[in-house]
């Protein structure tokens, strides 16, 4: 999609950047693009279609490397210009598979190789994106350097025309630019399931309450007004969870971006004392504990799961309220364990309990705020609560009409259940 509502310019303190030319309203759709390279993260490879990111559990693999999946032929076909060269590469090293990095670089390597100048994005090119090789610690230039032997092996007889690289996009230098510039793909539900390259959506800068927001169709990025901007008014994006204090927002900014965040939300320390509400000791405790949770969410230790983070729940109820976010994030883990071991009744209690929070932290019309209601909801629906599912449906749809637009396959899923409880509800 040809930009026709925003261009390039240079933002005082932020370098480039990309502002509006007319009025913008909410849900109104500013940049819609395919990637110039992508790939699906390591762990989602054996359950997620490779060319349109469809995920399932008996997916074709590639015959040759064993290692891409596809949900059908006609999808294996269309994947197959940017797979021809990965798929040598991936037998090379069976059974290893390198880090998500790796693999994406060497994709855009294949494609800066046989790009015509018709191929080239309209705002930005990777040969300007920022590498901050020069700003950047010695430890994390010796992890490039190993990401860069790692590329070397896995490319092996394709490495013959890296001389033909463009100037300056040297290997390591283009694992430096994917660092600061590539975008992890999630699903509908906001699951990351990959990591692509959209060039020109690189020109965006961070703010921790920003105007826009990004949503994915399989791998299709769309660009999306949250709030009215006006003509000549820049257009940002978050760049980071805003679930977390100030000083931590910032100071992961600063580590992967290379930049101090001045955002008026940062400045000012907004929500950080709700974040962090309750006795330090304990929160910090409950935080500390995460890690190991996550892991078992990870490795779906559902049972092992809900008995831990039971217990802290417990433990910490009197002391931390449900606003901290590493509450939030204990509820959060819970409700999934619970879907999974059919808990029903038990996750819509923690469904319930983190609804007020997230209304607290996304009170602008936000993906995850939408996701959110629509777990709730769900389970209200199945649990018979029409009234209330209908309820969390339709300010679930509110929000996404506006974050996803009427068109996508998350809103139309949402409008179906809308519909299913409005239907029974006049049946009762």
């Amino acid at each position: 999609m040809m930009a026709v509502n925003i261009e390039r310019f240079v933002s005082e303190g932020k370098g480039n950047g990309v502002r509006a030319l007319l009025s913008i309203k909410p849900g109104e759709v500013i940049y819609s693009c395919e990637p110039f390279a992508f790939c699906i993260a390591k762990d989602f490879l054996k359950t997620t279609c490779q060319s349109c990111f469809k995920r399932g559990e008996s997916l074709s693999r590639c015959s040759q490397c064993k290692t891409a999946r596809y949900c059908s032929v006609q999808c294996q076909k269309q994947a197959w210009l940017d797979h021809k060269r990965e798929c040598k590469c991936l037998q090379r090293l069976q059974p290893r598979i390198p880090t998500d990095s790796v693999r994406l670089v060497a994709r855009i390597i294949f494609k800066l190789l046989s790009q015509s100048k018709s191929d080239q994005e309209e705002l930005y090119s990777i040969a300007e994106h920022q590498s901050h090789l020069d700003v950047m610690s010695e430890e994390k230039k010796e992890g490039l350097r190993h990401l860069c032997t790692t590329l070397q092996v896995y490319l092996g007889e394709e490495n013959c025309n890296l001389s033909e690289l463009p100037s300056g996009l040297d290997p390591i230098s283009l694992l430096a630019r994917v660092t600061c510039n590539c975008f992890s793909i999630s699903d509908g539900e906001l699951q990351d399931l990959g990591v692509g390259l959209y060039p020109s959506m690189s020109l965006l800068n961070h703010d921790c309450r920003p105007n826009c927001v990004m949503i994915f169709e399989g791998k299709r990025l769309t660009l999306r007004a949250v709030k009215v901007i006006r003509p000549c008014e820049e257009l940002t994006i978050s760049y980071t969870d805003v679930l977390a204090p100030s000083e931590e927002r910032r100071s992961r900014l600063q580590e992967q971006y290379h930049f101090l965040c001045q955002c008026a939300r940062c400045t000012a320390e907004d929500k950080d004392c709700d974040m962090l509400a309750g006795e330090t000791t304990a929160w910090t405790s409950l935080r500390d504990a995460l890690p190991h949770l996550e892991q078992l969410q990870s490795e779906q230790h559902w049972e092992e799961l809900l008995k831990e983070s039971q217990a802290l729940l417990l433990r910490y109820a009197d002391v931390i309220p449900d606003r901290n976010i590493y509450v939030l994030r204990l509820l959060d883990l819970a409700m999934d364990a619970c879907i999974s071991l059919d808990h029903y009744e038990t996750a819509l209690e923690y469904g319930n309990r983190a609804l007020g929070p997230y209304k607290l932290y996304f009170s602008d019309p936000h993906p995850s705020r939408a996701v959110e209601l629509l777990r709730v909801g769900k389970l209200q629906h199945y649990l018979g609560r029409l009234k209330e599912a209908h309820g969390s449906f339709t300010q679930a749809y509110d929000i996404m009409k506006v974050t996803h637009g009427t068109e996508h396959a998350l809103t139309n899923e949402v409008s179906r259940k809308l519909g299913e409880c409005q239907a029974e509800l006049g049946e009762v």
